[in-house]
């Protein structure tokens, strides 16, 4: 077992596709996507057409989050200034802007005052200020108070914060960046990167369309589009599936830190008028998670309806693979503190995604010959904060500046090979988002002692707070999280307790609310390097911890039909796209690559 998993590994960090003749035999294949299986030996390709169109632009952005819409805003802001003709171009995957948008979310709003001085007058949908900051370390049956308010510089305080539904702010976001001349194409996953002879990197393309569950070309077959551009913006998200083959590529983490993530989960209620307090904020920690589990949960009263939006993030670094961060999420909602809360109210949404929680050791370089990395692409999260958007928005927005000065000091002819913004690592060393991460840079590996969430907090309270991240040493991560599960064996497995469909809930019925849709006659898009490691390294080792660390229920191990041991099924079109399961994966077998463009979760202001 040990050689297999070595040779695909090795195969799969040289970049070269995996082709296992194993999967031409007569059992069944789990994974036929071309990126895995080559069209190139696949007879039924043979006579079909696979020139794609080609359109030009002098910037293309990957991604219409907050970073790449920020970019975009700040790029034609400079050019109209200027009087200066810049085409910029942003694809986003999601059917519409915003669409796969989720977040807690608590904005600072000190890059958007950046960008948009007169956003109030402009109306940006930041309508909840906070009002109330509460935090409690729980107990099985308790809730201790900490006093933050008392604390100055802690950096949970949300003093001048905003409650939002992030995916409503995108989408204004997207309007100001039309308004000023952006074209923005939603429904367009771009699925591959293109490179010019030299190696710089010359634009994206989008995915195929119309291809059969079992990899045959249909009928309606139509080849993805090109977009060549001088220089192109990654703003894709926490790990991204572009970022991840171009960070390979350019050795864009050499001397850094592995990046390490969590896993968000999230609920909107509607809850009884009575217990409704506009702009109040709860953070907790503890309970229902061990030390040695690093996790916290956020609830956020905003100021419209009886509306409430909760949520956990467990980080991705946990060791017990009986672990499941969705069950562990329901679970907390029954906490005597917390359950009177949801009494009474309707759950109206549910989602998940994964965050960044590397901070600056983990910043891979951000430039690299005709593109770079912005927002969580490269990972701006500020994880004592609990806040991303401000950081994605002030990266992207230095991005465009970077971006835009390189445009204006070469030839506007369109070049023969990709321009470098190199000037990007400089500017944003020089802003104040490399100052605060800088701060914090600390905080998170310091929960992984072996007093793990007492010395995370320790270290917060006294060292930390006495310095404020002026102390002359780093910490390190660890290594990263794929490489943290220990096997099922060295812990007892976790006995959770039924939802009661009123409080806590099923996954399916959970994801249900995500408004998911795909296409279920095309390839699974959660690949495999190879279909035999499932069962014969993380079911036999781990007992399958995919089955559990998928907030979708994408992943399941069935009997197989002669009842002879079990066999891994991937229903892809429960996925939501949080990417959980490539990071965590601890075999690495598992690779995202994008379905259809318009596919995945619908998130309504999530």
């Amino acid at each position: 077992m040990a050689t297999l998993i070595q040779k695909f590994s090795a195969l799969a960090s040289s970049g070269r596709s995996i082709y296992c003749a194993r999967c031409m035999s007569t059992k069944a294949k789990i994974t036929t996507h071309y990126s895995v299986i080559p069209r190139e030996t696949d007879p039924r390709w043979k006579d079909i057409e696979m020139e794609r169109y080609a359109d030009e632009a002098d910037v293309v952005i990957v991604g219409g989050g907050p970073s790449g819409l920020s970019a975009a805003c700040r790029l034609k802001q400079l050019a109209n200034e200027q009087g200066k003709e810049v085409r910029v171009c942003l694809v986003e995957k999601a059917a519409e802007i915003g669409g796969h948008i989720l977040s807690g979310a608590c904005i600072e709003p000190r890059a958007l005052n950046e960008l948009f001085p007169d956003w109030k007058e402009m109306g940006a949908p930041l309508k909840t200020e906070v009002t109330q900051d509460k935090f409690s370390i729980l107990t099985q049956n308790k809730a201790i108070p900490v006093p933050i308010s008392m604390i100055p510089a802690f950096p949970m305080a949300n003093h001048g914060n905003y409650i939002v539904r992030l995916g409503n702010f995108v989408r204004w976001l997207g309007e100001q960046a039309e308004a000023l001349g952006v074209e923005i194409f939603p429904g367009f996953a771009a699925s591959e990167v293109l490179y010019h002879e030299d190696g710089s990197v010359k634009g994206v393309a989008t995915n195929d369309v119309g291809i059969h569950k079992d990899g045959a070309p249909k009928d309606t077959f139509e080849r993805g589009m090109e977009l060549h551009a001088k220089v192109t913006i990654f703003s894709e998200g926490c790990h991204g599936h572009l970022a991840k083959p171009l960070i390979k590529k350019f050795d864009l983490r050499a001397g850094k830190e592995p990046q390490t993530y969590g896993i968000g989960m999230k609920e909107l209620w509607e809850i009884d008028p009575a217990k409704h307090e506009p702009g109040k904020i709860l953070h907790t920690v503890g309970w229902p998670f061990d030390k040695s589990t690093y996790g916290g949960t956020f609830m956020y009263h905003l100021d419209e309806g009886p509306l409430v939006v909760c949520g956990m993030v467990v980080g991705l670094d946990y060791k017990n693979p009986w672990i499941s961060p969705f069950r562990e999420f329901q679970r907390w909602k029954h906490h005597p503190a917390i359950e009177p809360i949801f009494q009474g109210g309707q759950r109206l949404g549910y989602g998940a995604r994964a965050l960044n929680e590397g901070g600056m050791q983990s910043l891979p370089k951000l430039t690299f010959p005709g593109g770079c990395l912005t927002g969580c692409d490269a990972g701006f999260m500020n994880v004592p904060k609990i806040k991303g958007t401000h950081g994605a928005m002030k990266s992207g927005m230095v991005a465009a500046e970077s971006v835009f000065e390189t445009l204006m000091n070469e030839d506007l002819q369109s070049p023969t090979v990709g321009l470098e913004p190199s000037i990007l690592e400089e500017k944003i060393r020089d802003c104040w988002l490399w100052d605060e991460l800088h701060s914090v840079r600390n905080v998170r590996p310091s929960f992984n002692t072996s007093l793990g969430l007492y010395g995370g907090l320790l270290y917060t309270g006294t060292i930390w707070y006495a310095l404020r991240g002026k102390e002359p040493w780093t910490f390190s991560h660890g290594g990263a999280d794929h490489t943290k599960l220990k096997p099922a064996s060295e812990f007892k497995q976790i006995e959770y307790p039924k939802p009661d469909g009123q409080i806590s809930f099923d996954l399916l019925t959970s994801v249900a609310l995500t408004g998911t849709n795909h296409d279920h006659d095309q390839p699974a898009h959660l690949t495999l390097l190879n279909d035999d490691v499932p069962v014969e390294h993380n079911l036999a080792l781990f007992e399958g911890p995919e089955a559990r660390f998928c907030p979708a229920g994408v992943y399941e191990y069935v009997e197989n039909e002669d009842g002879n041991g079990r066999k891994l099924v991937i229903n892809a079109q429960n996925c939501i796209h949080c990417k959980t399961c490539d990071i965590k994966d601890p075999s690495q077998n598992i690779n995202w690559v994008c379905p259809q463009g318009g596919e995945g979760p619908a998130y309504n202001g999530m």
